[in-house]
């Protein structure tokens, strides 16, 4: 019998073992039979992606943010196009049927759509003489690094709801997606890095509670 195969982390654009040595099961639910383990990571595994966070962080807030639309419009044509690859991920760890995968792909592409206007979202306001030789302005600025924990019943859909506007605002993420269907994420990792997404703006953190 071959040896079944290891999810991995992604970080800085690629797959990354981490130090921790403990996995966990990834079962199929049709067939009731795990066909994959998922790294756990450790506590310095999550500072390690957090550092590589980070450190891409800089750069990618100073790109234009015509730039980063035009990675999200990537982004956005490809996951379209590769909906099908991503709803069998989901059926094959989660067990929802393949129609049903495929409609929580589409509600999480809405949002990848709304994120390439980030160009019209990201305007301040500017308000003149509000008061007596005051003037009142605003600006929207990147935070930093963003944490995403997403739940094992939308695998795609929760984080799509969140890292696209993250990213395309100027932050970097950092996933921890649930361990019982594992591999949407560093699908959706790949799919960002075909895209043109630098390495290190968008990194994944496989495990239990002790990585979050």
């Amino acid at each position: 019998m071959s040896e079944i195969p290891t999810v991995q982390h992604w970080v800085n654009g690629a797959p990354a073992a981490g130090t921790s040595t403990r996995t966990a099961p990834v079962f199929n639910p049709a067939r009731g039979v795990a066909e994959k383990n998922v790294l756990m990571a450790s506590t310095a595994d999550v500072d390690t992606v957090v550092a590589a966070a980070k450190a891409a962080l800089p750069a990618w807030r100073d790109m234009s943010i015509a730039k980063r639309q035009n990675i999200m419009f990537n982004f956005r044509e490809l996951l379209h196009k590769r909906t099908p690859e991503l709803a069998a991920i989901l059926t094959n760890e989660h067990g929802k049927v393949l129609s049903d995968a495929a409609g929580e792909i589409a509600r999480g592409l809405e949002v990848v759509e709304y994120a390439c206007s980030m160009p019209t979202l990201m305007k301040g306001d500017y308000s003149e003489n509000v008061s007596t030789g005051v003037d009142v302005y605003s600006l929207k600025q990147p935070v930093g690094v963003v944490g995403i924990i997403s739940p094992f019943n939308f695998p795609a859909m929760v984080p799509l709801w969140f890292f696209p506007l993250a990213i395309a605002a100027g932050n970097t993420v950092v996933l921890k997606p649930s361990e019982k269907d594992p591999s949407a994420a560093n699908f959706m990792a790949q799919m960002l890095k075909d895209a043109g997404l630098p390495d290190g703006v968008f990194n994944v953190v496989h495990g239990d509670k002790e990585a979050v």
